[in-house]
């Protein structure tokens, strides 16, 4: 690299981007297309990747662990392995324990988790093998302390175990492993919800330091970050991208102590 070039830009790079027809997934194809890389959209069907400037797209339902191995291994045997993947897909309905059961459980985990080993398990396989190759798993805050969602924030857990794995594991292969923990992210997703409830709001924002829920943009530059060389030397951590969020009890503070 010369000293004009950036370490954040990924000119020629294969990054593979699951779930990249929803939300945040939109916005991280946009990003690693404007930092220069290739991308393959990963997601349940064509529809949400159609519009997107993709390289080619793979589709598989990430529930389904065997199918999403077989066109993960497809793809690798008929185009080698990426440089990066960026483990995005996911989803969770199950808010408070209240509402979980073993099946809401087993279809939140398979998802969540086994799915995204399904997905990466691999890929990691043949970039170690190449001798070189960068994972960046999106998981949540919810893997950080519990913020209801609970079968959903145990698998978020487990991608933050398994970064480490593989952080450990396969670093003298040339592969590094990282994990982006965002809070509540403004996107689509919340429509719903504040039409039902238009002052949810005023009830979530006094937890956030910066008083904001953050976007999708500010994750996918922490992705960015990850699965460039600017974080050469960056393996087997999370980063949250949270407002805030689980710096502290900003709640406290305010309702108990500045109250007095």
């Amino acid at each position: 690299m010369t000293q004009h070039e950036s370490p954040f830009r990924l000119d020629g790079k294969t990054v593979l981007i699951s779930g990249a027809g929803g939300g945040i997934g939109r916005v991280l194809v946009e990003t690693f297309r404007a930092a220069g890389a290739l991308v393959v959209g990963a997601d349940r069907t064509a529809d949400p990747l159609d519009a997107l400037p993709l390289a080619r797209k793979i589709l598989f339902d990430q529930s389904d662990a065997g199918a999403t191995r077989a066109a993960i291994a497809a793809d690798i045997a008929a185009h080698g392995a990426p440089d990066a993947v960026i483990a995005n897909a996911g989803f969770t309905r199950a808010e408070h324990l209240g509402q979980l059961d073993d099946d809401v459980w087993a279809s939140e985990m398979a998802i969540n988790l086994n799915g995204a080993f399904a997905l990466v398990d691999p890929i990691v396989t043949a970039m170690a093998e190449r001798g070189s190759g960068n994972v960046v798993f999106i998981s949540s805050v919810n893997a950080l302390q519990h913020l209801g969602n609970p079968a959903y924030s145990a698998a978020k857990a487990g991608l933050v175990a398994y970064a480490k794995a593989i952080a450990v594991e396969r670093g003298a292969q040339g592969v590094r492993a990282n994990v982006v923990a965002p809070g509540s992210v403004r996107t689509p997703a919340w429509d719903h919800r504040l039409a039902a409830d238009p002052g949810l709001l005023d009830k979530v924002l006094p937890h956030y330091p910066l008083g904001r829920l953050v976007s999708p943009g500010e994750v996918s530059n922490a992705a960015l970050f990850l699965a460039s060389d600017a974080a050469s030397g960056v393996t087997g951590v999370t980063i949250p991208v949270d407002a805030g969020l689980t710096a502290g009890n900003l709640r406290f503070v305010d309702d108990v102590l500045r109250a007095k």
